[in-house]
């Protein structure tokens, strides 16, 4: 049996630098990746168009995951057949695990009144606004206000009252995500959930390149996920990877985790602590 690789990627504050969102410090480690035929996959709390846009950049082919895990976009005939519940939107298949975003904005104007002070929702937002609070460029906050599946809120008030407006809204449906920046209001999936679906779909159909019919993945093969991020949102997705790899952040500490085997801890920040931790886990018999 072939053991064949994933590569699970949060993007803000892991594979891009969390303050210029640049990829320069990884591009060595995404080439090889590439050039070895390992897959390298989005699992990022931002948009379809955001992480469309960082895909054709580093002229990525393989399936990704927006939201915090709220739908996954797999390229039409990425696999040898299309997988079982999921529907055909453009050039994508598409499977989601949660309601829209106006039904979570329709939750917060029904249940959350006495929390408005608080927060303001991405909906809410102007593009300036977004922009001030991101140094995202004008386009790139545009695309970010493109929400499907979630509306992120930006929280103004102390952990108190959080603590109580989750409570609120977790008794609504909601799930409640605390991400780099923002507190994520989606329904109950996460970036771990999508992840382990779509690593069975590799088991299970034939993963097929881009330039020709050769299968990249066959079914069957011992499917190897490696998941890197540096945020509370990511921790479903860790405890669930074969190997979890937490990249060093400028804003935060390591969140904990409960898993205590095949974990790794980077060095350096961001894309940098990308790079230095998948090479340190190519280069061990974890993969062998």
């Amino acid at each position: 049996m072939n053991k064949k690789i994933l590569v699970f990627t949060d993007l803000d504050g892991t594979l891009l630098d969390h303050y210029t969102y640049q990829t320069d410090d990884a591009q060595e480690m995404i080439d090889k990746l590439k050039q070895d035929n390992i897959a390298i996959i989005p699992n990022s709390s931002k948009t379809f168009p955001e992480i469309e846009l960082i895909r054709q950049q580093l002229s990525l082919h393989s399936p990704f995951i927006t939201e915090n895990g709220a739908a996954i976009y797999i390229p039409v005939n990425y696999f040898e057949q299309q997988p079982s519940d999921t529907r055909l939107e453009g050039q994508y298949w598409v499977k989601s695990f949660s309601h829209s975003s106006e039904h979570w904005q329709s939750l917060l104007k029904e249940f959350a009144g006495d929390f408005a002070n608080f927060y303001q929702g991405f909906s809410e937002m102007s593009v300036s606004e977004l922009m001030a609070l991101t140094d995202l460029s004008e386009d790139n906050a545009k695309m970010a206000k493109q929400r499907q599946y979630s509306e992120p809120l930006h929280w103004t008030g102390d952990q108190a009252t959080q603590t109580k407006f989750v409570a609120c809204m977790e008794k609504q449906g909601a799930n409640v995500l605390q991400g780099g920046r923002f507190l994520h209001i989606s329904g109950h999936c996460n970036k771990g959930q999508a992840q382990q679906w779509l690593a069975q779909q590799y088991s299970q159909y034939a993963a097929l390149s881009s330039q020709s019919e050769k299968a990249l993945i066959a079914p069957h093969d011992e499917i190897i996920t490696i998941a890197l991020g540096d945020g509370k949102n990511d921790i479903a997705m860790l405890e669930q990877a074969t190997i979890a790899v937490q990249i060093k952040s400028p804003v935060h500490d390591f969140p904990s985790l409960e898993r205590n085997n095949n974990i790794y801890q980077s060095r350096q920040y961001g894309p940098a602590g990308w790079a230095e931790c998948l090479q340190e886990i190519l280069s061990s018999t974890l993969i062998c």
